[in-house]
């Protein structure tokens, strides 16, 4: 069934076919991990007199302009130096439009790496600035509006600047890239399946290019598929940044399976290549606390926000604590979620989805659900639906919650994505309403996908199930 649904849904043309990538193992990925530390492609076209002497190797500012202008993740210590050359090279070059454009796009990725929202003006000064100073076709900029954008979790904004930047360049790949994750905030996905097919038709094979596959396929819940798409994707990756961002995705790829010793072995790999990925360092967290190792899981949480101090961590270490009986030390993380989020916010993003799913479960539930209707009215994301079904579940609202959880979990309906934590809330939510028979099958299911999604609801999930025992044994007819 679920191959002919994928089928069906090719043939529309509503996501491209997952084509057929090499199936290296993954834990041969991580043994043979060793790369080139230089981006492909990446040349600095700078004079040398050194005869039959091969030109001297990029510097780091060389080196993360390359990432950034190609569409790759690049390294904090190169991202620093590419920010302080551009910086140094606009004072006395103001009318550089395209130098802003990098300056602009070094920012976004910085602030991306580092959950800082002070990156934010930044950027978004810079990619103006350089929109007046630079050509009146100016995709780079252009682009960079809308990956600032997506950063910000502002998906109509993305969207617009995003198609912006595919009219003035319709060929440059990098934009057309940047619109999957503006049509993914916004649930299109027939959107986010046209930008892929495009990207994939103009950059054939790329690493980048295989991990945003590998992102969408997880969302329609082809799950093999995106492994090995993100396996591929690491094992041909560049330099090390790049090679680490693809193996955390490989990691949370892996934990979402249950699959908790081989994310484990993704997220220390990735850390291993780049010290400074701190998302891998949260997934070894998660990855972590799964196994049963919390006094580890929380050194890794707490090196991760000294680092990255996501609202997102917050969440997930203050439920850690609170499944340990250590209540007053999750109040400490929420109030930081709280605090975080408000910097965000006032740096221009929004943050209403993280503080609505804060408090749904940690605060004031009908104060979730007027932010998440809100939200949802904005951008309407599979994220967003499963949010405020939660909430509206928890102000009693259950019929209006099944709606919204169904849209979650539906594939016939947008939720393709196999994820236990929006499965629980449905399930729940049914055994709420009295249906016992689907609350067992989806409750059961989220346990199956996943039996380590969370260290809060999973024994909920359980307790769920033993309360409704097992189903009724039908009597022969009368």
């Amino acid at each position: 069934m679920e191959v002919m649904e994928r089928l069906t849904r090719r043939e529309q043309g509503e996501v491209p076919a997952p084509g057929r990538p090499s199936r290296r193992g993954r834990r041969v990925l991580i043994a043979s991990v060793a790369g080139a530390a230089v981006l492909g492609g990446v040349l600095v076209l700078l004079p040398w007199g050194g005869g039959d002497a091969p030109p001297p190797a990029p510097g780091p500012a060389a080196l993360a302009r390359g990432a950034v202008t190609t569409g790759v993740p690049a390294a904090l210590p190169d991202l620093a130096a590419l920010i302080g050359d551009r910086e140094t090279h606009l004072r006395a070059h103001p009318l550089d439009g395209a130098s802003w454009a990098v300056l602009g796009a070094a920012y976004v990725e910085q602030g991306r790496r580092t959950a800082d929202g002070t990156n934010w003006p930044k950027a978004e000064k810079a990619l103006r600035t350089s929109l007046r100073t630079g050509p009146k076709r100016n995709p780079q900029a252009l682009e960079g509006l809308a990956a600032l954008a997506v950063a910000r979790r502002d998906f109509p904004t993305a969207k617009k600047w995003g198609e912006s930047a595919v009219r003035a360049a319709p060929k440059r790949w990098t934009a057309h890239a940047v619109l999957i994750g503006a049509y993914t905030g916004l649930g299109d996905d027939k959107g986010v399946g046209r930008a892929l097919e495009k990207v994939m038709q103009l950059r054939p094979g790329a690493p980048a290019v295989g991990a945003l596959a590998a992102g969408v396929y997880r969302d329609r819940g082809w799950r093999e598929d995106a492994a090995a798409r993100i396996s591929d994707a690491a094992a041909a990756a560049g330099a090390p940044a790049e090679r680490a961002a693809y193996l955390e995705q490989a990691g949370r790829l892996a934990f979402e399976r249950g699959e908790r010793e081989e994310a484990l072995r993704f997220f220390q790999e990735a850390l291993r290549t780049d010290p400074d990925q701190r998302a891998a360092q949260a997934g070894q967290g998660r990855a972590l606390a799964a196994l049963g190792r919390t006094t580890e899981a929380l050194s890794a949480y707490q090196a991760a926000l000294a680092k990255r101090p996501s609202p997102e961590y917050a969440l997930e270490l203050g439920e850690l604590y609170e499944s340990l009986g250590l209540g007053q030390a999750a109040r400490v993380e929420y109030d930081l979620l709280r605090e975080r989020a408000r910097d965000a916010e006032a740096a221009g993003a929004d943050e209403q989805l993280m503080l609505g799913l804060l408090d749904a479960d940690h605060g004031d539930p009908a104060a979730a659900v007027e932010r998440l209707r809100a939200e949802w009215g904005r951008q309407p994301g599979t994220a967003v639906a499963d949010a405020l079904g939660w909430a509206l579940h928890r102000t009693g609202a259950d019929e209006e919650a099944l709606e919204f959880a169904t849209l979650a979990t539906d594939g016939d309906k947008g939720g393709g994505v196999r994820s236990a934590l929006y499965v629980f809330h449905r399930g729940v939510i049914e055994k709420e309403l009295g249906r016992s028979g689907p609350a067992r099958r989806h409750l059961r299911e989220a346990l199956t996908i996943n039996p380590y999604f969370s260290p809060l609801r999973v024994p909920e999930a359980k307790r769920a199930l033993t309360e409704l025992g097992e189903p009724p044994v039908e009597g022969p007819p009368d």
